[in-house]
């Protein structure tokens, strides 16, 4: 029974992330001009594949709550490319310096490090660019400004780049495990949570539920980045799509190295239960996305 719910998951699963990817082509930039470089390296690092997570989980809960509207289409793009601009920042030769990505070569090696910023924070704000489409959509809609809100603050100071801040401040240095779970969950949870937020208030979800759907994003991003340190120590570049050692390359310290293996592969079990258990309490039911969130803490690459 088991296996005909996972093939029925991994079809769906397919054909969900086909209409993603769709839905994030028809926002990108047009190519072309004399800043024609500038856009090809930001389309480069959007289309360099990837499981298209975010925007993914945030469409998920909005249609979870009830949400219909095409009012969703321009934050799941500009999530995915806020995503996109942190990743090709992280990799710079300044940060973690890796030279692959998405199974790729990374962008600053194929544009130089100079166009590789440039087409990092040319993603970021083409993504409120984008954002603001959702208000000419449905200029009556409060939700809209609500969203673009969670988006802007979990992306900023006190969310992803604030995370990414003091993880850049610590590096090499001892931690200790509230440090870590801070980073953690602004670095990679804040726009989990963002992403879940924004699809439930878009849905028009009441307050609770959306604390709710945050608490649950928050622990699916903590799991997820556990999950993450577990992976570079014990998958293959080829599996990962990425350099593994990374971690231990850049002095980093991990769950892992805290924690060690086996009692990070615990506190993945222990936190996304957790999660799934809070999802479960929902009065409202998504199959799909349950599933999802347990294929995604658990994952191989």
């Amino acid at each position: 029974m088991r296996k005909v719910k996972r093939m029925n998951f991994d079809e769906e699963m397919k054909k969900n992330v086909s209409e993603v990817k769709h839905t994030i082509r028809r926002y990108l930039p047009e190519e072309g001009g004399e800043q024609a470089t500038l856009l090809e390296a930001m389309n480069y690092s959007m289309l360099a594949g990837g499981k298209r997570l975010r925007p993914l989980l945030m469409w998920e809960t909005y249609k979870m709550f009830g949400g219909v509207s095409p009012v969703i289409e321009p934050f799941m793009a500009a999530m995915e490319m806020i995503h996109t601009h942190s990743l090709i920042h992280d990799d710079l030769p300044a940060m973690d310096n890796d030279e692959y990505r998405r199974g790729m070569k990374t962008t600053h090696v194929v544009y130089g490090e100079a166009m590789a910023i440039l087409a990092g924070d040319g993603l970021l704000n083409y993504a409120y660019e984008t954002v603001a489409k959702a208000f000419e959509m449905e200029p009556g809609n409060q939700n809209v400004g609500r969203a673009f809100g969670i988006l802007a603050a979990k992306t900023g100071v006190c969310g992803m780049i604030g995370g990414q801040s003091v993880d850049v401040e610590m590096e090499g240095k001892p931690l200790k495990e509230e440090t870590l779970d801070f980073i953690y969950r602004l670095k990679t949870g804040a726009l989990l949570e963002a992403s879940m937020m924004i699809g439930a208030v878009l849905a028009g979800a009441e307050d609770a539920d959306v604390e709710e759907i945050r608490q649950i994003a928050g622990d699916v991003g903590l799991a997820f980045q556990i999950q993450d340190d577990i992976l570079d120590v014990t998958s293959t570049v080829q599996e990962l799509g990425k350099p593994v050692g990374s971690d231990a390359k850049n002095h980093k310290t991990t769950y892992v190295t805290l924690r060690g293996l086996d009692q990070a592969a615990k506190d993945v079990e222990t936190v996304s239960r957790r999660a799934i258990r809070r999802l479960d309490g929902l009065s409202c039911k998504n199959e799909f996305l349950r599933e999802l969130i347990i294929q995604l803490i658990h994952r191989e690459n």
